[in-house]
């Protein structure tokens, strides 16, 4: 994926496969508003920014692309185990419950790599938060466009988050484990979502918007 051109991509996501899949679109999100961050941060060097904060936003948000694009790989893998999960044997009572198991075990793994997600996108919001009054003013649409893209994936994670552990719960997972995982996911997407949007708020309002 890292080597794949940005048209190979679109048309594996648009192909009837079952990976890459929305979870991958959502960590290439992230990547691209670490990207974004990074070149803002970049530019952020005249006399009315702070070297300091450019200094330090620089090459988190640089690792924070490497993440992303493990993320949007992990996802692709997980998912593909889930197909896998789903197509295995279940003649017998003794396959069906191998099945089962696989399937939720399948299901509870593809959670983790939008979790982790979620943890990147605090991490860029955390970054762009800093930048933002020290950012190059003729790159704040820039800013914003990441804390878009932040937005998007923190929104697509918490989705898919919600949908693998409620179906996971259907072939066997403790339901008290569930809720508290889809709880804890919704409350940090929506964190989220709310710094990126007071971060696009804070933008316009700078550019007179």
């Amino acid at each position: 994926m890292r080597d794949e051109t940005v048209a190979g991509f679109l048309r594996q996501l648009a192909a009837r496969t079952p990976a890459p899949s929305g979870g991958t679109a959502a960590a290439l999100q992230a990547a691209q508003a670490a990207a974004l961050v990074a070149m803002v941060a970049r530019y952020s060097d005249g006399p009315r920014s702070d070297p300091a904060v450019a200094s330090r936003v620089i090459p988190a948000a640089d690792a924070l692309i490497d993440e992303a694009l493990g993320l949007a790989e992990a996802d692709a893998v997980a998912f593909g185990k889930v197909i896998a999960a789903y197509q295995l044997p279940r003649q017998t009572p003794q396959e069906q419950q191998a099945r089962s198991t696989a399937i939720m075990n399948a299901l509870a793994g593809a959670s983790r790599p939008p979790a982790d997600l979620l943890l990147a996108c605090t991490r860029l919001a955390d970054l762009a938060e800093d930048l933002l009054p020290t950012a190059n003013r003729t790159l704040l649409g820039d800013l914003a466009a990441a804390a878009s893209c932040i937005r998007a994936a923190a929104d697509i994670a918490r989705v898919n988050i919600e949908a693998n552990l409620s179906s996971a719960t259907r072939t066997g997972l403790a339901a008290d484990l569930e809720a508290a995982a889809i709880s804890a996911a919704d409350s940090d997407a929506a964190a989220i979502i709310d710094r990126a949007d007071r971060l696009v708020a804070a933008v316009r309002e700078a550019v007179g918007g």
